[in-house]
């Protein structure tokens, strides 16, 4: 059912786990319009926060395509960040010590390709082996991709990190001078807290227009493969890889395919960071990034691509949140209790919600699929309703207690993963 034909219908489908997160999504969208309103957030920091929160999702989303997908533990996710992140900036920024100046767009091409053979290089010697192998390369891959960061001047400007960085659409007809031309907008929704639209928000919103575009494409790709031959075979590695290897399959290969696609999604979300921060250093390759993902994925559930993505926004919020207590009378340390609250979190969610919170049973469904599951009526099936004592009658009038309708509706439920509405 979709949610624009029929939403009424829409809702009534959602389990019980996709009202909570549908609630919980909009009080928290209105508490944020309200804070925007009475001038308690700033429109500007505003749309940055939705560009970090869509950076998370795509980093989400890549770890979703290696762990969820083909259970590949790469614990490297803030390497191929930072070479995503680098690969731009390097090409882009002023003060880059061996080029600069190129297009944004040869900035994507590099970081891309760049991740895409070091995404080979660990893959090609790890991937044959047990994940535990994967696991411990991945992790030693990320401290020599940020040593070398740190180290390396004549590469990457060492420790000062990369300055003048341009705007994604630098260069763009119409879109690199639109924030310029946009004229001052003061809005007044409550008296005494005028919200203020000047250059910097037409910069962030252009901002918030690539990321838009980066995320909707990256689950439009994830949500299409993960239902296709090729998504079922790496459920099958996950769940017995040699059992996939007996069905004819060249695991190897099928591993490989998802690791570079998830890298590269990794990627891609360090390149939109560099055009997002318009600077990058060594600390933005922490590895505290690597744990953030972690935590999005677990939190959303193992193998969901809409999982991921709330994950990811939740990261942020918890991340971002935090910041505010500073405001507060509060003889609190934002940063520990960041992680405090992460860690409850998780804690919170592997008693209630071991499969996630959104687990990807109800992805795995085609929408054509979902429909030809819906009851019958009787006058289709030939079968009458069900009466007091639990049985049915047919139309030759023999009984039969198990039927039609209630082993669909069994089905539908054991599917989706939790417990229907209404």
């Amino acid at each position: 059912m979709s949610l624009l034909g029929d939403p009424v219908a829409w809702v009534s489908e959602l389990t019980r786990p996709e009202t909570w997160v549908l609630t919980g999504s909009l009080a928290f969208v209105g508490a944020l319009f309200g804070a925007l309103a009475v001038g308690a957030l700033g429109p500007t920091y505003f749309l940055f926060l939705v560009g970090l929160a869509g950076m998370y999702a795509l980093l989400s989303f890549g770890l979703n395509a290696q762990w969820g997908f083909t259970g590949l533990i790469n614990f490297s996710v803030a390497a191929f960040f930072g070479v995503g992140a680098y690969g731009a900036a390097l090409m882009t920024a002023d003060a880059s010590p061996i080029a600069g100046g190129f297009s944004p767009l040869v900035g994507l091409a590099v970081g891309l390709l760049v991740a895409l053979v070091l995404a080979l290089l660990i893959g090609i010697p790890t991937l044959r082996l047990r994940a535990d192998y994967l696991a411990i390369a991945s992790l030693g891959l990320a401290e020599v991709v940020r040593l070398v960061v740190l180290n390396e001047r004549w590469l990457t400007n060492g420790s000062a990190g990369l300055r003048g960085i341009p705007s994604f659409f630098v260069g763009w007809p119409v879109l690199s001078s639109f924030p310029e031309t946009m004229p001052g907008l003061q809005i007044t929704v409550v008296p005494g807290s005028p919200v203020v639209l000047e250059t910097p928000f037409w910069e962030a919103a252009l901002n918030v227009v690539v990321i838009a575009a980066f995320t909707l494409g990256t689950y439009a790709v994830l949500r299409r493969v993960h239902r296709s031959p090729w998504g079922r075979v790496l459920r099958t590695i996950r769940s017995d890889e040699d059992l996939a290897r007996a069905l004819g399959k060249h695991t190897y290969a099928f591993k490989m395919q998802s690791f570079v696609l998830g890298s590269l999604i990794m990627a891609l979300a360090g390149v939109f960071y560099t055009h997002l921060n318009l600077y990058v250093g060594p600390g933005d390759l922490d590895p505290i990034t690597t744990f953030y993902v972690w935590v999005a994925v677990i939190l959303g559930g193992s193998g969901s691509n809409r999982g991921a993505l709330f994950g990811g926004i939740v990261v942020v919020t918890i991340r971002e949140g935090t910041r505010f207590l500073n405001d507060l009378a509060i003889p609190v340390d934002p940063a520990p209790l960041r992680l405090l609250l992460i860690g409850v979190l998780i804690l919170v969610v592997m008693r209630y919600r071991p499969q996630g919170i959104l687990p990807p049973q109800r992805e795995l469904i085609w929408p054509a699929a979902r429909r030809s599951t819906e009851p019958a009526t009787p006058t289709e099936t030939g079968v009458r309703a069900r009466g007091t004592s639990g049985s049915t009658a047919d139309a030759d009038g023999e009984s039969d207690g198990d039927t039609a309708t209630g082993v669909i509706d069994d089905e539908v439920e054991d599917a989706t993963g939790g417990e229907r509405n209404g």
